[in-house]
């Protein structure tokens, strides 16, 4: 090491989520520099960070555009965090404990004008603290320590769940494209209690009129939701967009929202909620005509879709007027990045607006807009009406799949259906045979999903076992339906009966089944709501309970079994009973 720069090996670029490429950092006079080792730059590639030039692997910080320096503990041991001026945060770790005093020497020596700070990280591991903004990223400290950061770069959504709630969503991230076992848990929403009122001096109106300087009361959270749509470019933006639609009715998520489109992405701005969308989430574009031949219906498939809460929505739903038509412009010049639409789109459109929003979101995604088939029903329409578990819709046969819509949408492709069975139901001389069914038995795994949860309470309603089938699904949701069930369950126990209790109770889709042991054990089995017969499906429940039954009993029949009445269920024996009950099909 010579006095004209210092130099460290094995030091991870961790300025990008899921970047793990070691290489080695040298700082001389000239500012700080990151090289990816041999072999290393494979990791780097897709990456989006700022000054970084591949397939080099090479990152150069300048001295003159570096504001701050900080050494801080991180999970790699330590790091070292580079405050640009542009308000970029790149992120060095992998540092040991000793080299803390060669590192602060050398940047003392080499980058004049510029220190070392050490940052102490809280780890009280409270949940009350203070937002504090600097630059892209949000920290959030503790008796004014930090205690996490949050990069505003990352977020894709953020809303008032309600007065004193703001919720934060984050983009998804690179890994999605590695298998489900090595793909790491991540962060994708977190939600912040901010209680209390601010004031806040009243900006100049839409008509560009100047602030009158008078102070408004406002809610704390409101404060924070418009920072952090502020610092992470989620509000409107006028004039940076290259084509807009104003009040475009969604079906799914519902409500009426602004498209605004940019050069890699698009944004929905409602009156509650507004998402971000890239280009690179949507996956499949269908137009297709509802039966009324009155409107017509734009989905856009999206992988990973958007979420609202725990709801997820892998499906846009666009409704429009078939007679509607609007005359729109598309400028190309907004930047570099919107100039290579060129060649796909025309700078005017004069046409029915579905037909300029589906070309459009064809042109920028670069995907086959699907429209409906040859297939005409008896009525001439392009799809039938049909009925998926409780939910009512129309079944469109298209070319290369089946797409029912509009809610829950569900596209098959034919080469996912090993066959298909056409049966009527219900045929009786009242209704003269007019609806049948169609059952499609796919490739492989399982139909559909049949149970979703089995949940046992016991004798004083305390939950004792549950388990949650539903990846996608948070346990408090079963835990919620479970309980609620209780007060129909007494009422049912105020009659004669037996130990199973038939249905329950439906919530949205799912249907909850109940049986109860003589010593006033509480069995409860969530499955999707079905269409078929209630007699075989609440046989089918029945046989479930009385299985689950049988296993509780051996279990605490067991001499060696020391679980006192109410523990949970701790038992991988009864564990795998229910393990393949849950792997029924319809």
């Amino acid at each position: 090491m010579s006095d004209s720069r210092v130099q460290f090996s094995d030091i991870y670029l961790a300025t990008e989520p899921y970047v793990r490429s070691a290489g080695q950092v040298r700082i001389g006079a000239s500012g700080i520099g990151w090289k990816a080792a041999e072999g290393e730059t494979d990791a780097l590639e897709g990456a989006n960070i700022p000054g970084l030039v591949l397939p080099a692997g090479m990152l150069a910080l300048q001295r003159d555009d570096v504001r701050r320096l900080q050494w801080q503990r991180v999970a790699r041991g330590y790091g070292l965090r580079v405050f640009m001026k542009s308000g970029t945060l790149h992120k060095l770790d992998g540092f040991n404990a000793d080299d803390f005093e060669t590192l602060r020497d050398g940047i003392k020596r080499l980058l004049h004008g510029l220190t070392l700070e050490t940052r102490d990280i809280s780890t009280k591991g409270w949940n009350w603290g203070k937002p504090d903004f600097e630059g892209t990223h949000m920290t959030f400290r503790v008796d004014n320590r930090p205690m996490f950061d949050l990069p505003m770069s990352q977020v894709s959504n953020t809303n008032l769940a309600n007065k004193n709630e703001v919720s934060i969503e984050f983009q998804p991230p690179r890994a999605r494209t590695l298998k489900r076992k090595n793909a790491p848990d991540e962060l994708v929403e977190v939600r912040f209690y901010v209680p209390g009122t601010t004031t806040n001096t009243k900006k100049a109106d839409s008509d560009g009129e100047q602030a009158s300087g008078e102070e408004e009361e406002v809610s704390a959270a409101s404060v924070v939701h418009d920072t952090i749509k502020e610092r992470a470019d989620l509000g409107q933006v006028s004039g940076d967009s290259f084509v807009q639609f104003p009040e475009i009715l969604c079906l799914t998520p519902r409500g009426r929202y602004n498209i605004d489109m940019f050069s890699g992405f698009l944004r929905l701005h409602g009156k509650t909620y507004d998402y971000k969308i890239a280009y690179q989430q949507v996956q499949r574009l269908f137009l297709v005509s509802k039966p009324d031949e009155l409107h017509m219906m734009f989905i856009v498939g999206l992988n990973p879709p958007i979420r609202q809460g725990q709801t997820r929505y892998p499906y846009l739903v666009l409704q429009f007027v078939r007679d509607e038509e609007l005359a729109v412009d598309l400028n190309f010049a907004v930047d570099e990045g919107t100039r290579k639409f060129e060649s796909r789109l025309r700078a005017h459109y004069d046409e029915p607006l579905y037909r300029i929003v589906a070309t459009v979101f064809a042109g920028v995604t670069e995907k086959r807009l699907v429209e409906g088939g040859a297939f005409r029903g008896y009525h001439g329409s392009q799809g039938i009406k049909a009925s998926l578990k409780a939910s009512e819709g129309t079944l469109y046969p298209l070319e290369k799949g089946l797409l029912f819509a509009p809610k829950p949408t569900l596209y098959i492709p034919h080469s996912d259906i090993a066959s298909i069975v056409f049966s009527r139901v219900d045929a009786s001389s009242s209704n003269k045979m007019r609806t049948f069914d169609i059952k499609l038995n796919m490739h492989g795994a399982q139909d559909y999903q049949f149970i979703h949860c089995i949940a046992i309470l016991g004798r004083h309603g305390n939950p004792i076992y549950l388990r949650n089938y539903d990846a996608h699904e948070d346990d408090v949701k079963y835990h919620y339906m479970a309980h609620t069930s209780l007060d129909i369950i007494d009422a049912r126990l105020a009659q004669p009966t037996s130990s199973y209790l038939g249905h329950l109770q439906t919530v949205g889709d799912l249907s909850v089944y109940g049986y109860i042991t003589n010593t006033n054990v509480k069995i409860m089995v969530v499955s999707s709501a079905s269409n078929e017969s209630p007699s075989v499906r609440s046989s089918q429940m029945r046989h479930v309970c009385e299985c689950v039954h049988a296993a509780y009993v051996a279990l605490v029949c067991n001499p060696f079994n020391e679980r006192r009445e109410e523990d949970r269920v701790q038992s991988e024996r009864f564990d795998m009973v229910v393990e393949k009950l849950g792997q029924l099909t319809e």
